[in-house]
Protein backbone atom coordinates (compact mmCIF):
# COMPACT_ATOMS: atom_id res chain seq x y z
CA UNK A 1 0.00 0.00 0.00
CA UNK A 2 1.52 3.16 -0.84
CA UNK A 3 2.24 5.29 2.06
CA UNK A 4 0.65 9.02 3.06
CA UNK A 5 3.78 11.52 3.20
CA UNK A 6 2.18 12.51 6.85
CA UNK A 7 3.23 8.56 7.88
CA UNK A 8 6.86 8.73 6.06
CA UNK A 9 7.60 12.41 7.00
CA UNK A 10 6.15 12.45 10.81
CA UNK A 11 6.48 8.97 12.01
CA UNK A 12 5.62 8.23 15.61
CA UNK A 13 4.17 12.24 15.67
CA UNK A 14 1.95 11.65 13.35
CA UNK A 15 -0.03 10.64 16.22
CA UNK A 16 -0.22 13.99 18.30
CA UNK A 17 -2.13 15.19 15.37
CA UNK A 18 -3.12 19.23 15.02
CA UNK A 19 -5.75 21.43 16.09
CA UNK A 20 -7.29 24.23 14.66
CA UNK A 21 -5.87 27.29 14.48
CA UNK A 22 -8.50 29.44 16.54
CA UNK A 23 -10.11 28.57 19.92
CA UNK A 24 -13.24 29.97 20.43
CA UNK A 25 -14.29 31.17 24.00
CA UNK A 26 -17.39 31.93 25.11
CA UNK A 27 -19.73 31.78 28.54
CA UNK A 28 -23.27 33.41 28.46
CA UNK A 29 -25.72 31.33 27.04
CA UNK A 30 -26.56 33.85 23.87
CA UNK A 31 -22.71 33.99 22.67
CA UNK A 32 -22.39 29.90 22.99
CA UNK A 33 -25.36 28.92 21.17
CA UNK A 34 -24.45 31.64 19.20
CA UNK A 35 -20.57 30.36 18.76
CA UNK A 36 -21.87 27.10 17.70
CA UNK A 37 -23.86 28.33 14.89
CA UNK A 38 -20.53 29.86 13.54
CA UNK A 39 -19.09 27.09 13.48
CA UNK A 40 -21.19 25.21 11.77
CA UNK A 41 -21.82 27.92 8.95
CA UNK A 42 -18.06 28.39 8.51
CA UNK A 43 -17.59 24.86 8.55
CA UNK A 44 -20.07 24.95 5.59
CA UNK A 45 -18.33 27.69 3.87
CA UNK A 46 -14.74 26.62 4.24
CA UNK A 47 -15.12 22.67 4.33
CA UNK A 48 -13.34 21.61 7.41
CA UNK A 49 -14.31 23.00 10.96
CA UNK A 50 -11.54 25.77 10.91
CA UNK A 51 -11.99 26.45 14.54
CA UNK A 52 -13.09 25.04 18.31
CA UNK A 53 -15.80 26.29 20.31
CA UNK A 54 -14.67 26.48 24.04
CA UNK A 55 -18.19 26.91 26.46
CA UNK A 56 -16.60 28.25 29.22
CA UNK A 57 -17.32 27.29 33.17
CA UNK A 58 -14.38 29.64 34.81
CA UNK A 59 -15.93 32.67 33.64
CA UNK A 60 -19.26 32.14 32.43
CA UNK A 61 -20.92 30.74 35.55
CA UNK A 62 -22.38 33.40 37.81
CA UNK A 63 -20.93 33.03 41.71
CA UNK A 64 -23.29 30.67 43.23
CA UNK A 65 -24.70 29.67 39.79
CA UNK A 66 -22.03 26.88 38.84
CA UNK A 67 -23.87 23.95 39.02
CA UNK A 68 -26.79 25.63 36.68
CA UNK A 69 -23.96 26.84 34.23
CA UNK A 70 -22.67 23.09 34.18
CA UNK A 71 -26.16 21.66 32.96
CA UNK A 72 -26.31 24.37 30.65
CA UNK A 73 -22.98 23.27 29.12
CA UNK A 74 -23.84 19.70 28.73
CA UNK A 75 -27.10 20.18 27.19
CA UNK A 76 -25.60 22.54 25.04
CA UNK A 77 -22.57 20.17 23.76
CA UNK A 78 -25.02 17.41 23.56
CA UNK A 79 -27.15 19.18 21.19
CA UNK A 80 -24.02 20.22 18.94
CA UNK A 81 -24.30 18.49 15.26
CA UNK A 82 -21.76 15.32 15.44
CA UNK A 83 -18.98 17.24 13.52
CA UNK A 84 -18.57 19.83 15.56
CA UNK A 85 -15.43 20.32 17.92
CA UNK A 86 -16.83 21.36 21.37
CA UNK A 87 -14.62 21.67 24.12
CA UNK A 88 -15.07 22.77 27.62
CA UNK A 89 -12.93 25.10 30.09
CA UNK A 90 -13.82 23.85 33.63
CA UNK A 91 -13.01 25.50 36.95
CA UNK A 92 -9.27 25.26 38.41
CA UNK A 93 -8.38 21.59 40.11
CA UNK A 94 -8.71 23.27 43.52
CA UNK A 95 -12.06 25.24 42.95
CA UNK A 96 -15.18 23.96 44.89
CA UNK A 97 -16.91 23.45 41.33
CA UNK A 98 -14.10 21.76 39.73
CA UNK A 99 -15.39 17.98 40.75
CA UNK A 100 -18.82 18.96 39.86
CA UNK A 101 -17.96 20.56 36.87
CA UNK A 102 -15.97 17.00 35.43
CA UNK A 103 -19.23 14.91 36.77
CA UNK A 104 -21.51 17.10 35.19
CA UNK A 105 -20.10 17.72 31.75
CA UNK A 106 -18.10 14.77 31.36
CA UNK A 107 -19.93 12.12 32.95
CA UNK A 108 -22.85 12.81 30.72
CA UNK A 109 -21.17 14.92 27.13
CA UNK A 110 -17.60 13.20 27.26
CA UNK A 111 -17.90 11.46 24.07
CA UNK A 112 -18.83 14.65 22.73
CA UNK A 113 -16.27 17.14 23.59
CA UNK A 114 -12.63 17.21 21.87
CA UNK A 115 -10.59 18.30 25.19
CA UNK A 116 -11.62 19.68 28.19
CA UNK A 117 -9.25 23.10 29.19
CA UNK A 118 -7.93 23.28 32.57
CA UNK A 119 -7.30 26.96 34.26
CA UNK A 120 -4.61 28.04 36.42
CA UNK A 121 -2.51 24.93 36.18
CA UNK A 122 0.37 25.24 38.24
CA UNK A 123 2.02 21.95 38.24
CA UNK A 124 2.43 18.36 37.01
CA UNK A 125 0.26 17.28 40.08
CA UNK A 126 -2.85 19.21 38.82
CA UNK A 127 -2.63 17.58 35.60
CA UNK A 128 -2.98 14.45 37.21
CA UNK A 129 -5.39 15.71 39.05
CA UNK A 130 -7.65 16.71 36.35
CA UNK A 131 -6.73 13.03 34.63
CA UNK A 132 -7.90 11.24 37.26
CA UNK A 133 -11.44 13.40 37.88
CA UNK A 134 -12.08 12.59 33.97
CA UNK A 135 -11.19 8.80 34.19
CA UNK A 136 -13.49 9.31 36.93
CA UNK A 137 -16.16 10.67 35.05
CA UNK A 138 -16.29 7.89 32.21
CA UNK A 139 -13.17 9.83 29.58
CA UNK A 140 -9.78 8.10 30.09
CA UNK A 141 -8.94 9.16 26.62
CA UNK A 142 -10.10 12.59 26.43
CA UNK A 143 -6.98 14.95 26.20
CA UNK A 144 -6.22 17.67 28.39
CA UNK A 145 -5.52 21.25 27.87
CA UNK A 146 -3.66 23.60 30.19
CA UNK A 147 -3.58 26.98 30.84
CA UNK A 148 -0.55 28.65 32.07
CA UNK A 149 -1.16 31.87 34.01
CA UNK A 150 1.40 32.70 36.69
CA UNK A 151 5.57 32.65 36.62
CA UNK A 152 5.86 29.37 38.86
CA UNK A 153 3.49 27.74 36.30
CA UNK A 154 5.82 29.07 33.36
CA UNK A 155 8.62 27.84 35.30
CA UNK A 156 7.38 24.39 35.04
CA UNK A 157 5.84 24.20 31.69
CA UNK A 158 8.20 21.88 30.44
CA UNK A 159 7.05 18.95 33.01
CA UNK A 160 3.42 20.29 32.44
CA UNK A 161 3.73 19.95 28.51
CA UNK A 162 5.40 16.51 28.79
CA UNK A 163 2.36 14.81 30.64
CA UNK A 164 0.98 12.45 27.96
CA UNK A 165 -2.55 13.68 28.67
CA UNK A 166 -1.88 16.97 28.09
CA UNK A 167 -2.32 18.53 24.26
CA UNK A 168 -1.68 22.02 24.37
CA UNK A 169 -0.87 24.73 26.68
CA UNK A 170 -2.38 28.18 26.61
CA UNK A 171 -0.61 31.25 28.39
CA UNK A 172 -2.90 33.73 30.27
CA UNK A 173 -1.60 36.57 29.56
CA UNK A 174 -3.97 38.77 32.00
CA UNK A 175 -3.72 36.81 35.16
CA UNK A 176 0.11 36.09 34.39
CA UNK A 177 0.34 40.16 34.49
CA UNK A 178 -1.62 40.35 37.47
CA UNK A 179 0.33 38.00 39.36
CA UNK A 180 3.24 40.46 39.08
CA UNK A 181 1.57 42.73 41.84
CA UNK A 182 1.95 45.57 39.40
CA UNK A 183 5.51 44.71 38.76
CA UNK A 184 4.66 44.85 34.53
CA UNK A 185 2.08 47.70 33.60
CA UNK A 186 -0.68 47.53 32.80
CA UNK A 187 0.60 48.16 29.48
CA UNK A 188 1.48 44.38 29.06
CA UNK A 189 -2.13 42.90 28.69
CA UNK A 190 -2.39 45.27 25.73
CA UNK A 191 -1.92 44.49 22.37
CA UNK A 192 1.25 46.06 21.98
CA UNK A 193 3.13 45.95 25.76
CA UNK A 194 2.49 42.13 25.30
CA UNK A 195 4.67 41.91 22.46
CA UNK A 196 7.42 43.87 24.03
CA UNK A 197 7.37 43.61 28.12
CA UNK A 198 10.64 41.19 28.53
CA UNK A 199 8.67 39.13 31.24
CA UNK A 200 5.24 38.43 29.19
CA UNK A 201 7.76 38.09 25.72
CA UNK A 202 10.05 35.22 28.12
CA UNK A 203 6.78 33.69 28.74
CA UNK A 204 5.38 33.04 25.75
CA UNK A 205 8.56 31.80 24.40
CA UNK A 206 8.86 28.96 27.49
CA UNK A 207 5.18 27.92 26.23
CA UNK A 208 5.84 27.85 22.77
CA UNK A 209 9.22 25.82 23.11
CA UNK A 210 7.96 23.54 25.75
CA UNK A 211 5.01 22.62 23.74
CA UNK A 212 7.70 21.94 20.55
CA UNK A 213 9.96 20.30 22.50
CA UNK A 214 7.06 17.44 23.57
CA UNK A 215 5.08 17.75 20.46
CA UNK A 216 2.41 19.45 22.04
CA UNK A 217 0.04 22.76 20.49
CA UNK A 218 1.08 26.07 21.49
CA UNK A 219 -1.91 28.54 21.79
CA UNK A 220 -1.36 31.98 22.03
CA UNK A 221 -3.38 34.51 24.51
CA UNK A 222 -6.46 36.84 23.81
CA UNK A 223 -6.06 40.06 22.37
CA UNK A 224 -8.72 42.33 24.43
CA UNK A 225 -8.75 45.28 21.58
CA UNK A 226 -12.01 43.13 19.60
CA UNK A 227 -13.34 45.76 17.94
CA UNK A 228 -9.89 46.74 16.65
CA UNK A 229 -9.52 43.84 13.75
CA UNK A 230 -6.26 45.20 12.13
CA UNK A 231 -4.27 45.49 16.02
CA UNK A 232 -6.23 41.73 15.81
CA UNK A 233 -4.85 40.39 13.28
CA UNK A 234 -1.19 42.31 13.12
CA UNK A 235 -1.30 40.45 16.69
CA UNK A 236 -1.62 37.24 15.06
CA UNK A 237 0.77 37.27 12.94
CA UNK A 238 3.11 38.05 14.90
CA UNK A 239 2.26 35.11 17.53
CA UNK A 240 2.47 32.88 14.88
CA UNK A 241 5.97 34.29 12.72
CA UNK A 242 7.93 35.34 15.51
CA UNK A 243 7.08 33.87 18.71
CA UNK A 244 6.29 29.92 17.38
CA UNK A 245 2.46 29.46 18.21
CA UNK A 246 0.31 27.69 15.97
CA UNK A 247 -3.51 28.14 17.66
CA UNK A 248 -4.60 31.32 19.43
CA UNK A 249 -7.84 32.09 21.40
CA UNK A 250 -10.62 34.03 20.39
CA UNK A 251 -13.05 35.83 22.67
CA UNK A 252 -15.29 37.96 20.08
CA UNK A 253 -16.89 35.93 16.77
CA UNK A 254 -14.85 39.11 14.90
CA UNK A 255 -11.08 37.55 15.91
CA UNK A 256 -11.55 34.35 14.30
CA UNK A 257 -11.45 35.05 10.92
CA UNK A 258 -8.30 37.54 11.44
CA UNK A 259 -6.58 34.40 13.47
CA UNK A 260 -7.61 32.04 10.60
CA UNK A 261 -5.93 34.34 7.84
CA UNK A 262 -2.67 35.38 10.30
CA UNK A 263 -2.33 31.61 10.65
CA UNK A 264 -3.14 29.66 7.54
CA UNK A 265 -0.47 29.46 4.79
CA UNK A 266 -0.25 32.00 1.91
CA UNK A 267 -1.13 30.49 -2.02
CA UNK A 268 2.74 31.03 -2.82
CA UNK A 269 3.38 28.95 0.04
CA UNK A 270 1.21 26.31 -0.80
CA UNK A 271 2.02 26.29 -4.44
CA UNK A 272 5.77 25.56 -3.01
CA UNK A 273 4.67 23.06 -0.70
CA UNK A 274 2.67 21.29 -3.52
CA UNK A 275 5.73 20.93 -5.68
CA UNK A 276 8.48 20.11 -3.41
CA UNK A 277 6.36 17.49 -1.46
CA UNK A 278 5.01 15.82 -4.74
CA UNK A 279 8.66 15.87 -6.38
CA UNK A 280 10.19 14.01 -3.33
CA UNK A 281 7.21 11.46 -3.10
CA UNK A 282 8.14 10.48 -6.64
CA UNK A 283 11.64 10.15 -5.84
CA UNK A 284 10.55 7.77 -3.15
CA UNK A 285 11.96 10.49 -0.33
CA UNK A 286 15.00 10.48 -1.44
CA UNK A 287 17.09 14.28 -1.18
CA UNK A 288 16.39 16.10 -4.59
CA UNK A 289 17.02 20.01 -6.40
CA UNK A 290 14.18 22.07 -6.87
CA UNK A 291 14.95 25.29 -8.04
CA UNK A 292 17.98 24.90 -7.45
CA UNK A 293 18.14 23.80 -3.49
CA UNK A 294 18.70 20.99 -1.98
CA UNK A 295 15.91 19.36 -0.03
CA UNK A 296 15.77 16.54 1.72
CA UNK A 297 13.62 14.63 4.35
CA UNK A 298 13.74 17.83 7.45
CA UNK A 299 12.47 20.55 4.38
CA UNK A 300 10.06 17.83 3.36
CA UNK A 301 8.73 17.41 6.71
CA UNK A 302 8.64 21.25 7.17
CA UNK A 303 6.51 22.05 3.57
CA UNK A 304 4.05 18.35 4.19
CA UNK A 305 3.05 20.86 7.63
CA UNK A 306 2.20 24.21 5.33
CA UNK A 307 0.03 21.38 3.60
CA UNK A 308 -1.24 20.31 6.46
CA UNK A 309 -2.27 23.95 8.28
CA UNK A 310 -3.60 24.55 4.76
CA UNK A 311 -5.62 21.78 4.97
CA UNK A 312 -6.60 22.40 8.56
CA UNK A 313 -7.52 26.22 7.94
CA UNK A 314 -9.87 25.64 4.93
CA UNK A 315 -7.41 26.64 2.29
CA UNK A 316 -7.90 25.51 -1.21
CA UNK A 317 -5.33 22.72 -2.24
CA UNK A 318 -5.12 21.52 -5.76
CA UNK A 319 -6.34 18.06 -6.30
CA UNK A 320 -3.05 16.65 -6.44
CA UNK A 321 -2.85 17.63 -2.59
CA UNK A 322 -6.14 17.10 -1.66
CA UNK A 323 -5.45 13.17 -2.86
CA UNK A 324 -3.02 13.37 -0.55
CA UNK A 325 -5.63 13.91 2.58
CA UNK A 326 -8.66 11.62 0.97
CA UNK A 327 -8.45 8.55 2.98
CA UNK A 328 -7.83 5.25 1.10
CA UNK A 329 -10.65 3.10 -0.22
Amino acid sequence: MKQQPRDVLLGAQARTGILPVCDHYSGVEARMRKSLQLQAEMAQEFGACVFDVTLDCEDGAPVGGEAEHAALVTELALAAPAASRVAVRVHAVDHPAFAHDVQAIVGRAGARLCHVMVPKVETVQDVEAAARALDAAGAPQLPLHALIESPAAVHRAFDIAAHPRIQSLSFGLMDFVSAHGGAIPEAGMGVQGQFTHPLVVRAKLEIASACHAQGKVPSHCVVTEFKDRAAMAAAARRAAAEFGYTRMWSIHPDQIRPILEAMSPSAGEIDQAVRIVAAAEAAAWAPISVDGKLHDRASYRFHWQVLERAHQTGRTLPDEARAWFTPAP
